[in-house]
């Protein structure tokens, strides 16, 4: 668990160029504190405490702006730059080494049950205000720029432009 702990607080050195040191980042930065939040959520969840788990999740909404469902699998060194309003929803599946930033929407686009939220793979960067919904996959390498809205399985070592006619 320290080692997580360690690990999680060098990434966010690593990906933000404002980061002085592992205290200040311990201290003051809300996506860590989600992450953090989030393991004991995904913890509770796992082991069929399901609205205990929720209940936390809510409570670690209000403290840091960020909501990751219980439910959601996260990789290892996920970093959320500046996350106010960054959603994850429940069967959202990312990789390793992922950077997102504030505002992005990790979401449905139907009510079936099932998978029915993306699957991001490693290496992947999603600009602020980014939506990528519904059961899609966004592959290894690709960087989805700010304000698109992806509705399609995205390939690996992609840029995608909030241009570009295959986002919508």
């Amino acid at each position: 668990m320290f080692k997580r702990i360690i690990e999680d607080l060098d990434t966010a050195l690593q990906r933000d160029p404002a980061a002085r040191n592992r205290l200040e980042v311990a201290l003051t930065y809300p996506g860590v504190h989600a992450i953090w939040g989030y393991r004991i959520a995904n913890l509770l969840w796992r082991r069929g405490l399901k609205l205990l788990a929720r209940i936390y999740a809510n409570w670690v909404r209000t403290a840091t702006g960020i909501e990751i469902h219980p439910g959601a699998r996260i990789g290892r060194r996920f970093f959320i730059d500046h996350g106010m309003g960054v959603v994850i929803g429940e069967t959202t599946i990312v990789g390793d080494d992922v950077m997102i930033y504030h505002d992005v929407t990790l979401g449905a686009r139907t009510f079936d049950h099932g998978k029915r939220h993306p699957t991001i793979g490693n290496n992947v960067v999603i600009g602020a205000g980014a939506r990528v919904l519904g059961n899609v996959t966004v592959g290894t390498g690709a960087r989805i720029s700010a304000n698109s809205v992806v509705t399609k399985d995205v390939a690996e070592r992609t840029d995608i432009d909030a241009s570009e006619l295959f986002v919508i």
